[in-house]
């Protein structure tokens, strides 16, 4: 069994203590040396970032999110221990943590932190995919002689340097697969390291099936129906089986049961959507108030499709009930986009439609827009929705210019600012 002391970096066959220095914080495993797939994911990050500038916070329950009607972005491990998950609706949370601190997030900040993680990876290795602020997948495959340490070594030697750098602890996940090295990530948090090697199969058995990227709740209902319940009922059915239930997701899924993903780190793959969405101070139904909020939406979304050089085939609308539903609506276009006018205008056709075929007799509480599929923007067709597409991209990439050196509020809409200013963001 090799094992590696993630306290003073001692390697050799144990594993409960640190021979030399005692310590328990022991990761070990018979393929540890051998694996090279990994996965690191900052613990509770805009929680932690929070605790860290504000120390007298350390030993309080913190809840990252919106005013009473939002919804919790993120929140501390005291206060999940309290009840309190990503996503509740704030008066939920609030009941069940009352004594807990509510922050208002700060994204500027965070994206900062992000950037500083993020090349400490890319130090290590070329080989770094993002899927979010606060976690990545990392290849560190032939990273041995550059080193002189295993990758596994390099991955807990980066994990100190970000806790003694950033000031936040990250856990990590260490197997021969993206696939594996995600859930490998999650298996000890805080502050963790997991690996999953060839028990791989096992270990995956008796886990539901919405453990599987990709498999969200229709899918879940979908395969439950059909008594698939947990990944060993997909690991042992027919190959053929699935693929005539399923269709070429039903191979995929065989696939990831038996815990194989072919899938490569792959650092130039681009963000899958860009988004804005805020939630209301009182519920809306007319249209009008509605649409009031759409323009500084589509602003927020443009201006980073353009910021990111990406531009999105399909826009799409997203509406929370006062039930706290959410609806989803797209359309897909003929010519990608990234300029806030199309945007902005199929986001109202999008709202109009919806209202129409019965959401006029809602109430709502959040809208959001946004755009995915996202592409690298080639040349625009100048007839896109009847005119310059090129022309409206040129003026609102130099509108873009002026907010940078002047500030955001420097070039701003009436309709934008009175949307924004009846919201919370």
């Amino acid at each position: 069994m090799s094992a590696l002391c993630r306290d003073c970096f001692h390697r050799g066959d144990f594993e409960r203590r640190c021979p030399t220095c005692g310590s328990p914080r022991i990761v070990a495993h018979a393929e540890l040396d051998s694996l090279s797939i990994a996965h690191m994911d900052c613990d509770a990050f805009y929680a932690s970032v929070e605790k860290r500038d504000r120390p007298e916070l350390r030993d309080l329950p913190v809840i990252v999110g919106g005013g009473r009607r939002g919804v919790v972005t993120t929140c501390c491990y005291i206060a999940r221990i309290n009840g309190v998950r990503s996503a509740m609706p704030m008066f939920k949370a609030i009941k069940a943590c009352p004594q807990a601190v509510i922050i208002k997030p700060d994204f500027a900040k965070y994206r900062t932190e992000s950037r500083r993680i993020m090349a400490m990876m890319a130090d290590l290795t070329p080989l770094v995919q993002p899927l979010s602020l606060d976690e990545a997948w990392m290849d560190l495959s032939g990273t041995e002689r550059l080193h002189g340490a295993t990758p596994a070594e390099t991955l807990a030697r980066l994990q100190t340097l970000i806790e003694e750098e950033v000031g936040i602890t990250v856990s990590i996940g260490l197997a021969a697969n993206k696939f594996l090295a995600k859930i490998a990530s999650d298996l000890d948090k805080p502050r963790g390291f997991s690996v999953i090697g060839a028990e791989a199969a096992d270990f995956l058995a008796k886990k539901p099936v919405g453990i599987l990227p990709g498999v969200g709740p229709a899918m879940v209902s979908s395969l439950e129906s059909s008594n698939f319940i947990t990944v060993g009922d997909i690991a042992r059915a027919d190959i053929k089986d699935l693929a005539a239930r399923f269709g070429p997701n039903g191979l995929r899924l065989h696939a990831l049961a038996h815990g194989r993903d072919t899938r490569v780190v792959n650092p130039d793959q681009v963000r899958k959507s860009i988004s804005a969405e805020t939630t209301f101070n009182e519920d809306l139904r007319k249209q009008s108030d509605l649409e009031e909020q759409l323009p500084w939406l589509a602003e927020k979304v443009g201006r980073q499709a353009r910021a990111g050089n990406v531009a999105g085939r399909v826009v799409t609308l997203k509406l929370r009930g006062a039930d706290f539903k959410i609806i989803t609506r797209r359309k897909t276009l003929p010519v990608p986009t990234q300029t806030t006018r199309s945007i902005l205008a199929i986001s109202k056709e999008l709202l109009a439609a919806e209202l129409k075929s019965g959401g006029a007799n809602r109430s709502w509480r959040l809208i959001g827009v946004g755009i995915t599929d996202l592409i690298e923007p080639q040349d625009v067709e100048d007839d896109f929705f009847g005119g310059d597409e090129r022309r409206t991209l040129a003026g609102e990439k130099t509108a873009d210019a002026i907010r940078a050196r002047f500030g955001a509020l420097a070039l701003t809409s009436a309709r934008a600012l009175r949307g924004k200013s009846s919201a919370q963001d």
